[in-house]
């Protein structure tokens, strides 16, 4: 059971790690938001790594087939959520920017509870997060042999809590960043990166 908590452990890191659009999102909101609201996103973000995880091992060489077949499609709509995503982080920031009342916004812009359904969705239209768990569970598969419940149950907490660590991490440094860039042009700065990211990332799902 540890070296199924490991494993699961090391696919988490390896699905978060990669600072990619989700992560360069989550340092923004770390930089903008209450500790409270890019907890819960980091969270919605570890939440769907670890349900991944246990779709990944149930579905085994047969979900890395499927997803071959349809990750065009899933590519265009990670691309349309992250620029949909970057207009609106823009946006906000824009919005706060020209605000006289920057602490009032901060608090009626975004409640946990939808920073966690945010980050959900956006996480799981990212195919390269299915994709690498399904390749993590085929290799387990061709070494051992079927998964039993428990051993996917400590899998999937295992993804759960290094994805979680890495995420709240992230979340971390961007209130650390804020803290740094404690105006309002700072502010702007930071969110104006994220967005450009997010949109270069986008581009780069097209593309490549």
């Amino acid at each position: 059971m540890i070296s199924d908590f490991i494993a699961g452990s090391v696919a988490g890191l390896a699905v978060a790690m990669p600072i990619g659009a989700v992560g360069s999102y989550l340092v923004g909101l770390g930089a903008r938001e209450r500790i409270s609201v890019a907890a819960a996103a980091a969270l919605g973000v570890a939440s769907v790594d670890g349900g991944y995880a246990v779709i990944a091992v149930l579905g085994g060489a047969g979900l890395q087939l499927v997803l071959s077949e349809v990750s065009g499609w899933l590519e265009w709509i990670a691309a349309s959520v992250l620029v949909v995503v970057s207009i609106r982080t823009v946006l906000v920031a824009v919005r706060r920017y020209r605000s006289n009342r920057e602490a009032l916004g901060r608090q009626r812009d975004l409640t946990p509870a939808r920073a966690y359904l945010s980050l959900v969705a956006l996480t799981a239209v990212n195919p390269a997060t299915l994709m690498t768990f399904a390749a993590v569970a085929v290799g387990r598969s061709a070494g051992e042999g079927g998964s039993t419940l428990p051993v996917v149950v400590v899998f999937a907490i295992g993804a759960f809590a290094a994805s979680a660590i890495w995420q709240l991490l992230l979340t971390g440094g961007g209130n650390l960043l804020s803290r740094l860039f404690t105006g309002r042009r700072g502010q702007l700065g930071v969110s104006a990166c994220s967005a450009l990211i997010m949109l270069g990332l986008a581009v780069g799902l097209l593309l490549w």
